[in-house]
């Protein structure tokens, strides 16, 4: 057959093709009876939708049964329709008054405090303590552990009452197990003891609190925190009133009465739409980042599918080139692969929404253990959708180019690519078709997202990778090609194979890279905390932290904590609380310039006063006034308050102290250390103005490791007011978050991984049958079975090395950007980490290549000869 009768009939229209439908009929005819050969060639296709669909489906269906149960459950998180809470003050009577007419109130209140077991004064530990009104809880149930271990729920009052003079209190098992404390037995708090009688194991608003908990829970009744004498001026507490609103009371109503009636009232109001908005904001980003990760793991996956539908069309070009001269238009050869693709990827995608279904029900034990509500396990369809959505377009987008440049290729190319590789691009609608498919797949995960700023950030930088990572697989076979030939033969063949026609150098970078970025990265920044933690720990941080200390205890404070040897460098510090309300006489919210430092305007802020100028003070602005000063206010700010409203030296501060507007001229910016981990305050009056105001100190204290038992005994048994914060403990708590931040992100950068890895062992699987013929006519021409061997397995130790070079360099620039401008720490380049990933990345190309080159080396010589 010549090249003239085989192009012969491509040119004249066949009766074969017939109209539209007849069209797709026959090319859903012709797709069905090649499905019928199974998926061989399309395991990897499959897997690969299907981890990205199921990781997507997963994170989504956990994510809208939290929303579900938040949205269903708020008055039970926020304990009520409506909340206000204050801090460090109680409402007055007039705005008790104001909530009290518009429905049923509950008064709890929250502080941090010393609990100590009776029998062993020296035994005690910070908790989080909670006080509940009469009415508590308005909605919810609220549970203790029942004998067998399960959640039981009781009337919480009938606990917390007084009885034999003494009042009860419920825990939780964290307490009982610190202080070695069992039902009915006594624990001290303030200066009173209660009975335990109850473990919790379900509080409903406990999530609407949002703190960040430095210890476990201890609740009592309001009536028991008036006798333990914690409640004094300037205390670190925050009172909450929930309301129960009266019948046909909207929330957009009870708004308005509140901006007219109470509008000078110090609280935050919240309502039950947005019972828990710092878990809201957790989960949304949560759910934004795995999702995104989920979609990288689609994206590396593409590859995959790409690599898998041109492998499939190579076992298929010479049915193509049949088709083609029989009278088959391209556009029905296009139609009959696609029609398979899709099916295929439907499969793919079925088993990953599978997964996505039946994740949060295995998931559901450790989530209720992680979150402090209980979410709403259940098959999600929209959830399932966008999934669904995800996998749909990637398949789309990374088929469209090799089923287009197999439609428009003539059948003597295909023919021909028995022997030569036909090259070329697809015709410009199927790559308008891709462009598309991209662009919506973009769209989709932008309009999903909460934050789409961020959306669109990750986008256009996993855009940016994904090229770089392509960019350098097309580096390394241009550098491989004018490498010229080496006179060892192995590594002259190696090289060789790495530039070749068809060569996997571009898959093999592309499906490693991006995952062993996010590793080495990930690496980098922990090794660089961690770091930053022991090297500035024992030199600058003191041992506690102490609050609530009352002014008439103070001489008495610093008599006991510096009698204990081994302490020193006692700091004893004034603590008031005040609100910014104007700057230069403007509203502080209209006066604001740099959104990014809005926190000043949450709530009060720390302030305090002083005379002399702090030691080692880092001043950027302005003068500190004299230590016998004696003028009008004045104020020394921190760099991010004077940014906030961009003023200096010169501008006049309002501020609000509990109730009394005060002015203060700005004499002094200064750049704070927090670092040092050291009483810091963003505001500091000169002495003068507040000195009589009620007040409470803070103290921080160094000791040595033998003496910080003595020093927390001595304080706790001493004075039952104040609480110690073991600065040992904080920082645990912090380690702990981030360490469990690292795993989650580990894990998900596993998943990335993963998927590199089936794109991969789909890069050696499509190679498999040049892999076998070249093998073969190798070991044909004199070549050693070990020969062939040495010089594949040094290939993809070539690319396992070059992909894990430029892996590290761009995990390293990540890793710097974090931890220079996010946590701005000094960065250190932590080798180790880049050198694992290395031994990784080869470990991984290694085995998969030793497993197709040993593949293709058993297979003997003569058929694969007289096929070819």
């Amino acid at each position: 057959m010549t090249a003239t009768t085989l192009s012969g009939p491509a040119r004249t229209p066949a009766p074969v093709n017939g109209g539209w439908l007849s069209q797709w009929k026959l090319a859903f005819t012709i797709a069905r009876r090649e499905l019928r050969g199974g998926l061989s060639g399309f395991r990897i296709f499959i897997a690969c939708l299907a981890i990205g669909v199921g990781a997507i489906a997963t994170v989504q269906s956990i994510s809208s049964g939290i929303e579900d149960a938040m949205r269903n459950d708020g008055r039970a998180i926020l304990g009520g329709d409506v909340a206000a809470r204050i801090l460090y003050r109680e409402a007055t009577p007039e705005q008790f008054a104001f909530l009290a007419a518009r429905g049923e109130v509950m008064t709890s209140a929250e502080m941090r405090a010393m609990a100590r077991d009776p029998e062993d004064e020296g035994s005690s530990t910070l908790v989080e303590l909670k006080s509940v009104g009469p009415n508590y809880p308005l909605y919810g149930t609220f549970a203790i552990q029942g004998p067998d271990g399960q959640p039981q729920a009781v009337d919480v009052q009938t606990l917390l009452a007084e009885r034999d003079g003494r009042f009860g209190t419920v825990i939780e098992d964290t307490l009982a197990t610190r202080l070695g404390l069992t039902v009915g037995q006594p624990v001290s708090i303030g200066g009173i003891h209660l009975e335990v009688r109850g473990l919790i194991a379900a509080e409903p608003d406990k999530a609407g609190s949002g703190s960040f908990t430095l210890g476990p829970r201890l609740m009592m009744s309001d009536a028991a925190l008036a006798t333990t004498e914690l409640v004094q001026p300037g205390s670190l507490i925050t009172w909450s009133y929930q309301v129960k609103l009266n019948p046909g009371l909207t929330i957009e109503e009870f708004r308005e009465q509140a901006k007219s009636a109470v509008a000078d009232a110090p609280w935050r109001l919240r309502d039950y739409t947005n019972a828990a908005p710092q878990l809201s904001r957790f989960i949304d980003r949560m759910t934004l980042f795995l999702t995104l990760v989920g979609l990288t793991a689609l994206l590396v996956g593409g590859v995959g599918v790409g690599n898998a539908v041109r492998a499939y069309l190579d076992t298929k070009s010479n049915t193509i080139a049949t088709l083609k001269c029989v009278g088959a238009a391209g556009s029905l050869i296009f139609k009959v692969y696609l029609i398979q693709i899709l099916a295929l990827a439907a499969i793919g995608i079925a088993i990953g929404l599978a997964v996505g279904a039946a994740g949060p029900l295995a998931a559901g034990k450790a989530l209720a253990d992680l979150l402090p509500i209980t979410a709403r396990i259940g098959v999600y369809p929209s959830a399932l959708a966008i999934a669904a959505g995800f996998g749909f377009l990637t398949a789309l987008a990374f088929s469209l180019w090799p089923l287009g440049h197999a439609r428009e290729v003539p059948a003597v190319a295909l023919f021909r690519e028995r022997v030569q590789k036909a090259s070329g691009r697809p015709a410009a609608a199927y790559l308008l078709g891709i462009a598309a498919s991209g662009l919506a797949l973009a769209g989709l995960a932008v309009a999903t997202a909460q934050e789409r700023g961020f959306a669109i950030a990750f986008v256009v930088g996993a855009v940016a990778v994904l090229g770089l990572f392509w960019l350098a697989g097309l580096g390394v076979t241009a550098l491989a090609r004018r490498a010229g030939r080496p006179r060892q033969p192995v590594l002259r063949l190696a090289l060789a194979n790495i530039h070749r026609p068809g060569n996997p150098t571009s898959a093999v970078v592309l499906s490693l890279g991006l995952g062993l970025t996010v590793l080495v990265a990930i690496a980098l920044i922990e090794a660089n905390f961690q770091k930053e933690v022991e090297d500035r720990l024992p030199v600058n941080a003191p041992a506690f932290f102490f609050v609530d200390i009352q002014p008439d205890q103070v001489e008495d404070f610093r008599q006991t904590v510096l009698s204990v040897p081994g302490t020193s460098d006692l700091q004893l510090v004034p603590n008031l609380r005040a609100r910014i309300v104007a700057i230069d006489g403007v509203e502080a919210e209209k006066a604001l310039k740099t959104r990014e430092y809005s926190w000043v305007l949450n709530g009060d802020r720390g302030i305090t006063y002083r005379a002399d100028r702090p030691e080692n003070d880092k001043v950027l602005a302005g003068e500190w006034w004299p230590a016998d000063y004696q003028g009008p206010p004045r104020l020394a700010v921190s760099k991010e308050v004077a940014d906030s409203f961009g003023i200096g030296p010169g501008n006049v501060i309002t501020v609000n102290v509990l109730g009394r507007d005060i002015d203060g001229e700005v004499a002094v910016v200064r750049d704070l250390d927090w670092d040092t981990i050291t009483i810091n305050f963003t505001l500091v009056f000169s002495p003068g103005v507040l000195d009589g105001a009620p007040q409470t100190f803070l103290a921080t204290v160094r000791a040595e490791p033998s003496a910080e038992a003595a020093v927390q005994r001595n304080v706790a048994v001493r004075f039952s007011n104040i609480s110690a914060v073991r600065v040992k403990d904080a920082l645990d708590t912090v380690s702990a978050i981030m360490v469990n931040i690292g795993v989650a992100v580990r894990l998900t950068a596993a998943v990335t991984l993963v998927a590199g890895t089936l794109v991969l062992a789909g890069a050696v699987a499509a190679g498999h049958r040049r892999r076998v013929y070249d093998a073969v006519v190798l070991k044909v021409l004199g070549a050693t079975r070990t020969t062939v061997l040495r010089a594949f397995l040094l290939e993809y130790g070539l690319l396992g090395l070059i992909t894990a070079a430029v892996a590290g360099m761009l995990g390293t620039v990540v890793a710097w950007v974090v931890i220079r401008e996010v946590m701005d720490f000094d960065f250190v380049f932590i080798p180790q980490a880049v050198f694992a990933t290395t031994l990784l990345c080869t470990a991984i190309t290694l085995t998969l290549g030793f497993i197709g080159t040993w593949r293709a080396l058993g297979q003997p010589a003569a058929p694969v000869l007289r096929i070819d």
